[in-house]
């Protein structure tokens, strides 16, 4: 007969992490697919266009819409974020994170999506989390970085959307 689950943790946050964002993002972003467009349109990628603006919705929407409340658990069976469950053999491992002066717990994952799980942590103890974790989970001190964290790194210092 299988064990009763027991919940270690629990608690409530944000769905994803969140800036309100000032005129002037929108408007760098307006000037940025603006020419984009332009130029598309010259050699004729009308399809492109059409994928350029529903990104630049996608940005407007997640810059102006806030999050909503989610409940997080972690149990003996495994991790539930945002009434989708994982199982600690879906998991590889976990570190932390700042995004916009908010404690972030990512997770990695070994299914092809999703690859990482964005957890706010809020107003919980992040040794608490950590300490359950670790348990189950490799814990990476610095995070697993690949070539699209350093080109998006690059592209955010070349490219600022706004004055920080």
């Amino acid at each position: 007969m299988a064990a009763q689950e027991q919940i270690f943790i629990s608690w409530r946050s944000p769905s994803r992490p969140f800036k309100k964002r000032q005129k002037e993002f929108f408007t760098t972003i307006g000037a940025i697919v603006f020419l984009l467009a332009v130029i598309l349109v010259f050699i004729k990628e009308f399809l492109l266009i059409g994928v350029i603006l529903a990104l630049a919705f996608v940005a407007y929407v997640l810059a102006t819409v806030e999050p909503e409340e989610v409940e997080h658990k972690i149990t003996t069976n495994g991790l539930e974020s945002a009434r989708h469950f994982y199982k600690w053999e879906e998991l590889a491992g976990f570190w932390f994170w700042e995004k916009w002066g908010q404690p972030v717990l990512i997770v990695v994952t070994k299914l092809r999506f999703p690859g990482r799980v964005v957890i706010l942590i809020g107003g919980q103890d992040q040794e608490k989390i950590k300490n359950i974790l670790s348990k189950y989970l490799k814990f990476y001190e610095k995070p697993e970085k690949n070539w699209m964290d350093d080109a998006a790194k690059w592209l955010a210092e070349k490219v600022p959307l706004e004055k920080s």
